[in-house]
């Protein structure tokens, strides 16, 4: 049995729904989670959507099922909300490849730069930020900044290169970090895969790492634009409803592939290369959610300081959406 396929209990789910109604919780999942766990969510989606979701629920509890750094995402967005973490174990790669004490170095290093932090990092790091960002609006976060200031982008470098090209600037200094999923989604990987599925559409999914190199490799040119639709998840899943093609080639971690099959069933979906997989996203299993919810265990806080500072870079980043016409500056803005 692959980990793609849903290691199902009805009666664990049963009581997992029974729980969150007790608790007056809310279950969401990243869209890279296993299948059975994406299936007894309230909400699937990716980071930003589920943090968002956070903070507009009405729930007292909130079980993120995803990992460490969008846990504390939420909990910066809702604090007056109870956050749960299923498994501790639930890391990330790209986000591990900086941290606080080695930003406040780098920045030392570079007096008065302006810090552009890709989502996919920690709370801490977040707070010595000036700016988030996400795959899709990294581009015009950078564009709003004056174009003589000096920027740290980090932690990725494929979509630090990326952003480079894209805006034409060469006072971006980027931090040489990668997600541990990179290796499974490359130009090699994708051109065999699109060579034996000609006509088939390819979707790219950028707000994980994992997908970086293939926005950063379609700009370079190293992979053939035609037929690529860059997509946010939710455009992803309306996409197949809205063409006549019946089969996709999908770009991204693999877990997402449940949740388009599902919603597009009668639609076929490849991976780019099937082995793109997160392990750090696989640790959350039914049996954690289910304790998660019975024993309220392992709350995700974030200190009100950093918590604090986290939250304008993330409010920056907001304010900005992916609209490069909107002025994210304001008195407090390291663009003044």
């Amino acid at each position: 049995m692959t980990i793609l396929e849903a290691h199902y209990d009805p009666a664990l789910a049963a009581e997992i729904r029974d729980l969150a109604k007790a608790r007056n919780a809310v279950i969401l999942a990243h869209n890279y989670e296993r299948p059975e766990v994406q299936d007894v969510a309230d909400y699937v989606g990716d980071s930003l959507g589920l943090s968002r979701e956070a903070a507009r629920t009405d729930a007292d509890v909130i079980v993120f099922c995803g990992v460490h750094f969008m846990a504390e995402t939420a909990a910066i967005l809702s604090p007056r909300k109870t956050v749960l973490l299923p498994d501790l174990a639930a890391g990330c790669s790209l986000a591990a490849t900086i941290d606080a004490e080695q930003l406040r170095v780098w920045k030392a290093e570079h007096p008065g730069a302006v810090v552009v932090a890709y989502v996919n990092t920690t709370a801490e790091v977040k707070a010595e930020s000036d700016y988030c960002c996400t795959s899709g609006n990294a581009v015009e976060v950078i564009n709003a900044i004056p174009a003589d200031r000096e920027i740290l982008f980090l932690p990725d470098m494929f979509l630090g290169a990326h952003v480079r090209r894209e805006t034409g600037r060469d006072n971006i200094h980027v931090w040489m970090g990668e997600c541990h999923v990179h290796a499974g989604i490359d130009p090699e990987h994708i051109a065999r895969t699109r060579a034996q599925h000609p006509g088939a559409e390819f979707l790219i999914h950028p707000e994980c790492g994992c997908a970086t190199p293939v926005v950063e490799a379609i700009s370079a040119g190293a992979v053939d634009p035609h037929n690529v639709h860059i997509l946010s998840t939710e455009g992803m899943i309306r996409r197949p409803a809205q063409t006549a093609q019946d089969t996709f080639i999908v770009a991204t971690e693999i877990g997402i592939l449940h949740r388009l099959r599902r919603e597009n069933p009668r639609k076929h979906f490849i991976a780019a290369n099937d082995r793109a997989q997160c392990s750090y996203m696989k640790v959350t299993t039914l049996p954690k959610v289910r304790d998660a919810l019975r024993d309220l265990q392992h709350r995700i806080t974030v200190p009100d300081d950093v918590a604090a500072r986290a939250r304008t870079a993330i409010e920056r980043m907001v304010r900005i959406g992916g609209t490069a016409a909107v002025s994210p500056f304001g008195p407090e803005d390291p663009g003044e």
